[in-house]
C-alpha cells in the first residue's frame, strides 16, 4: 500500500518505495512540515539510496532520513545553508553509525533534499550521490541534480554519452556519498528559487529515474490529475521494464 497522499493550501505530496527483485528496500523517504496536519512553515522532503552489505544499506538510509528529519524539526528554515547543513548532519550520522558494529562498517547512501516554504514561495535543494531531483515548470524539466558518479564524470568530460546509461557497468560508482567525512561532497542550490502555480518535483533513487526518460515523465506528468497518479504511471513503465534482479525504486512528488 501506498502511504496516502498530503495536501495543505498550496502543497501535494505523494511517495512511493518498492523492494524491487531485491532481498531488502535500501531506499528510504519521509517528509516534515507542509502537509502534515497541525504543522505549518517549511516542509522538508528527503529520499535516500542505502548500500553495505549485511544490512548496512537499509540502516544508512533510514539513518540519513531520520537525521535530516529530526535536525530540521528542530529548526525549520528554507535556504541552501539548511541544506548543505542537513545533508552534513545526515553525513556525520551515518559515519557515527558505522561504528556500531562490523556490519554496518562499509554502509554508504545518497541522499536528496528539498527545502519549500509554501508560505513565502520559494524552494531549495541539494544532494550528495546519484538519487536525484527533477524540477518541472509549465510540464517541462527545467532543472535536475548532477550525479556525483564515475559516468556522470566521463559525460562531463565528453567521454561518455548520457543515452548510454543503461547497462554501463559504471552507472553505479559515485565519487560522492554520504559515509565519509573525507571524501564527503555535496551540492546545492546557490540561492532559493522563487516558485510559480503548477510546478513540480520529484525526489527518486536510481531505480526509478534509470529505466525513465526525461520525455516518459512529462508524458506521465501531463496525463495525471495527482501527484499520486504520476507516481504510479511512472511506474506501471519501470514494472514493464523489470529484469531480473530490478533494483529498489522510490521517489516522492511534490506539487506547488
Amino acid at each position: 500500500m501506498n502511504p496516502p497522499a498530503q495536501h495543505s493550501p498550496r502543497l501535494q505530496l505523494a511517495m512511493l518505495s518498492r523492494r524491487g527483485s531485491r532481498e531488502r528496500n535500501e531506499d528510504a523517504c519521509g517528509h516534515w512540515g507542509r502537509g502534515v496536519p497541525g504543522q505549518e512553515g517549511p516542509a522538508c522532503c528527503v529520499l535516500a539510496d542505502g548500500a553495505g552489505g549485511h544490512g548496512g544499506g537499509d540502516v544508512a538510509s533510514q539513518t540519513a532520513v531520520t537525521a535530516v528529519l529530526e535536525s530540521f524539526a528542530a529548526r525549520p528554515a528554507c535556504d541552501p545553508a539548511r541544506v548543505l547543513e542537513l545533508i552534513d548532519h545526515a553525513n556525520r550520522a551515518v559515519v557515527t553509525g558505522q561504528q556500531a558494529s562490523d556490519a554496518v562498517r562499509d554502509m554508504r547512501s545518497t541522499l536528496v533534499v528539498l527545502l519549500c516554504d509554501p508560505t513565502r514561495g520559494t524552494v531549495v535543494w541539494g544532494h550528495s550521490g546519484d538519487s536525484r531531483l527533477y524540477f518541472f515548470r509549465q510540464g517541462q524539466v527545467m532543472m535536475r541534480t548532477r550525479d556525483h558518479s564515475v559516468f556522470q564524470s566521463m559525460i562531463d568530460a565528453g567521454m561518455a554519452d548520457a543515452a548510454t546509461l543503461r547497462g554501463n557497468p559504471q552507472r553505479n560508482l559515485l565519487t560522492a556519498c554520504l559515509g565519509s567525512i573525507e571524501d564527503f561532497e555535496a551540492d546545492a542550490l546557490d540561492e532559493n528559487l522563487a516558485l510559480l502555480p503548477g510546478d513540480r518535483f520529484l525526489l527518486c533513487s536510481d531505480g526509478f529515474w534509470e529505466p525513465l526518460g526525461e520525455e516518459e515523465m512529462q508524458e506521465a506528468l501531463q496525463d495525471s490529475p495527482t501527484p499520486q497518479a504520476w507516481l504510479e504511471t511512472m511506474e506501471r513503465s519501470i514494472v514493464r521494464q523489470a529484469r531480473a534482479g530490478q533494483d529498489n525504486y522510490s521517489a516522492m512528488a511534490i506539487w506547488y
